[in-house]
């Protein structure tokens, strides 16, 4: 099953989602400052790729000071705005009994887009 909904989720939108956030990532990258948060926005591209059939799990050093500091500036700067983008496809999709699955990967890539660092979809 998660092998179709993958493969519906990438036509319908999430080869653009997950294209759209590496292109961000990258252009984070350009900088020595943005760094850290352009190779996490890599990796939430490829989570955002195909995000059925895993889910989040917190790394050992989810709480440690430097996640929490990078956690506090990636919320202000961009979390907020990937968080509410997945929310509102999320909530689209929850009206339908058949965007509910889609609904749910929205929900659950709203997560790691609000708070990436120390958490990863596996």
């Amino acid at each position: 099953m998660s092998l179709l909904g993958n493969i519906i989720w990438l036509i319908f939108g999430g080869f653009l989602t997950g294209i759209g956030y590496m292109l961000g990532g990258v252009t984070l990258c350009l900088t020595i400052i943005g760094i850290p948060f352009g190779i996490k926005a890599i990796q939430l591209g490829w989570s955002a790729l195909l995000p059925f059939g895993k889910q989040v799990v917190e790394a050992p050093d989810a709480n440690s000071t430097l996640t929490m500091i990078f956690n506090i500036l990636w919320l202000l700067v961009v979390g907020w705005g990937i968080a509410l983008n997945h929310l509102f496809w999320g909530l689209i999709l929850a009206v339908t009994i058949i965007g509910l699955p889609f609904a749910q990967q929205h929900f659950k890539l709203m997560i790691l887009g609000l708070l990436p660092f120390g958490r990863q979809l596996r």
